[in-house]
């Protein structure tokens, strides 16, 4: 008999871009990505932190101060690592990510040709970066939805 309790696609992708942000460095705030063809294949995953070759411990990971001892001119978001990461064309593809992508990350997103957004929370949405981000996409077409958890409960075990 077949079971009957296996997750669904969004919670399996979505699961996977959850689990990606715990390699994250960064103490506030940790993003996860899983991009997915439209067979439901895993072409790419990605988590925010620093670019290849600089060292985490030498790396600035405030939030506050003087910009260049901020992590906020040198961390690489989940999305735009997701997509430097991929081997494959992305034309069609979806994203799954924890936090809704901001305009860097947005134009990245059209340009690699993803054509949905799925995304966990949407905290900064009033800010002007999450605007223009919704902005461009609806320009060209790409959908973004929230996803809605389910409240199941998946443990790992390693």
């Amino acid at each position: 008999m077949k079971r009957k309790d296996y997750i669904s696609w969004d919670e399996y992708f979505m699961g996977v871009a959850l689990l990606s942000a715990q390699r994250s460095k960064d103490s506030n705030t940790q993003v996860g990505a899983c991009i997915v063809s439209p067979e439901n294949k895993i072409l790419s995953v990605g988590y925010n932190g620093m670019p290849t070759g600089c060292r985490d411990d030498d790396m600035p990971w405030e939030r506050d101060g003087d910009r260049l001892k901020t992590k906020y001119p040198f961390v690489c978001h989940a999305e735009l690592n997701a997509i430097l990461n991929s081997g494959s064309p992305l034309k069609g593809s979806r994203l799954y990510v924890s936090l809704f992508p901001c305009n860097e990350c947005a134009k990245a997103i059209i340009q690699s040709g993803i054509t949905q957004v799925i995304y966990l929370s949407d905290k900064y949405a009033d800010s002007d970066d999450t605007k223009a981000s919704k902005m461009m996409f609806d320009m060209v077409g790409v959908t973004y939805k929230r996803y809605i958890p389910t409240e199941r409960e998946i443990t790992l075990e390693l």
